[in-house]
């Protein structure tokens, strides 16, 4: 029988060194997800990149006229398209359009303290809304134009004029009924006022019908509850929504 040889027990000073610090895939396994990560932040990026430019857009914009605040006369130009696209917000024209009517609008509006009482002005991505207290442009309970309505009116008429825009004119009216009226309710009264507001439009200013509605809301749209006389003032209102061609909401 062969006689087995004898393999002496390895000692401790003789086992394999090991590298100190993480094994070597760990660091090209963290490698790789950094640049994962990189690639996945620089896709948000683009992906929001027509988001951020609007938001951008729309924030100066609720900045200029959203709010009733006491602004130096200068910061009017702040909110120009040149301004803005030399900020890297990119306008389309359509976009250009609705900016530049608002802000001419505003204009107007800085220039005539009347004005400034009685008329507001908003913007979104669709279109420029103007609303007007309507006892700028209405006795109380009645349909009939005032006198100096017809210097409010130009305004919006000279808008239309030059881009030809549809619009689509909202008549409002508060919570309280008017006895003795010639209309039996709030739905006649704001109907008929947002339809003689559309005639004048039409008969004095030759705007084409096919470019206006008239529409009323009584008193279903308020601004602010009914709970005062100054904010039934409030409600109590004609707008002007504006729209350019091509809208999907018109």
């Amino acid at each position: 029988m062969a006689k087995q040889e004898y393999t002496p027990p390895q000692r401790k000073d003789e086992e394999p060194e090991v590298e100190e610090g993480l094994p070597a895939w760990m660091a090209t396994f963290a490698d790789m997800m950094t640049l994962l990560l990189c690639f996945f932040v620089l896709l948000l990026s683009f992906a929001n990149q027509d988001i951020s430019n609007f938001r951008t857009l729309m924030g100066s914009i609720k900045e200029a006229f959203g709010v009733q605040t006491e602004r130096p006369e200068d910061t009017f130009a702040a909110y120009s398209p040149t301004r803005l696209e030399s900020k890297g917000v990119k306008l389309n024209q359509k976009e250009r359009e609705v900016l530049d009517m608002t802000m001419k609008l505003r204009a107007m509006v800085e220039e005539d303290t009347e004005l400034k009482r009685s008329t507001g002005v908003t913007a979104d991505r669709e279109g420029v809304l103007v609303r007007i207290d309507s006892s700028f442009l209405f006795e109380s309970g009645s349909a009939v134009l005032a006198a100096d309505a017809p210097k409010i009116l130009a305004k919006v008429l000279n808008l239309l004029k030059e881009y030809k825009f549809n619009c689509v004119i909202r008549g409002h009216t508060d919570d309280q009924e008017h006895s003795g009226s010639l209309y039996p309710s709030n739905w006649e009264l704001s109907s008929a006022r947002a339809a003689a507001t559309l005639r004048w439009l039409v008969e004095e200013g030759g705007i084409n019908p096919q470019q206006l509605k008239a529409v009323g809301y009584a008193d279903t749209r308020p601004l602010v509850p009914n709970d005062n006389e100054k904010d039934r003032r409030q409600n109590r209102r004609v707008e002007f929504l504006l729209y350019r061609h091509g809208s999907a909401k018109w």
